[in-house]
């Protein structure tokens, strides 16, 4: 069954009408026909099943049949804080693979040794998107706009509610792994770096922050791989 993104969709509407771009993707590619069955996802936990009552290129008009609350609800928040690559195909393949893994928030940072020092979000919404409906979620990750390290850490910083780490790759021996550090069922914010990592001041920085250092291994990974990698220790963490 086809899968709409219905951003204005509430469980209040009897009926609803995809926008021009989807009702074009309906009939005139799909070419979907009245009384066929659709599922649509509004992004805030929604999940719905509907049927086409008029099937128009530019307006079709959709009958709402179920809607299911909090679909497939996440037991946990997962927030990184990555630095934006210089290919910026690279960033795409991250924010594609860990929604479809399972994240709730991303913020690229501006740091030190950052070479990409600019963020366009657009696309990358569009991305986000894409991978929400190709895994079958009903939450779209929160894409932040770019900021700099420091601005980050002073705009979480009376915010408790977290448990926070830092992945950087300067020596450390007390580094741990993130499920040794990490309980399950929580929220988690994770500072990943840029290609040249974090500063030695921004880890100093971070750590006074409360952000415990974390290992991600032994190999020395890209950034995008680093970050994928967290995220896939928190799905663990909490399956």
């Amino acid at each position: 069954m086809h899968l709409f993104y219905t951003a204005d969709l509430r469980p209040e509407h009897a009926h609803f009408q995809l926008s021009e771009e989807e009702s074009k993707h309906a009939i005139r590619v799909l070419r979907l026909n009245q009384g066929e069955k659709v599922q649509l996802i509004d992004g805030v936990g929604g999940f719905y099943e509907a049927e086409i009552a008029d099937p128009h290129p530019k307006r079709t008009i959709l009958k709402i049949l179920t809607y299911i609350p909090e679909f497939q609800k996440p037991n946990s928040y997962l927030h990184i804080a990555v630095g934006p690559t210089k290919n910026i195909d690279r960033l795409e393949w991250f924010l594609e693979k860990a929604t479809e893994i399972g994240i709730q928030e991303i913020t690229p940072i501006i740091s030190e040794h950052s070479e990409r020092k600019d963020v366009k979000t657009e696309r990358l919404n569009k991305v986000i998107v894409s991978a929400m409906k190709q895994s079958l979620k009903a939450y779209l990750p929160l894409l932040n706009e770019a900021v700099s390290f420091d601005s980050f850490l002073k705009s979480i910083e009376e915010d408790t509610s977290y448990q926070k780490a830092i992945a950087h790759c300067e020596e450390d021996q007390g580094k741990k792994y993130l499920n040794q550090e990490f309980q399950p069922n929580q929220k988690y914010l994770i500072l990943i770096g840029p290609e040249g990592d974090f500063s030695p001041s921004e880890i100093e920085k971070a750590i006074s922050a409360g952000f415990i250092p974390v290992s991600l291994g032994e190999a020395r990974l890209r950034t995008e791989t680093a970050a994928l990698y967290a995220c896939t220790e928190i799905a663990l963490l909490n399956r």
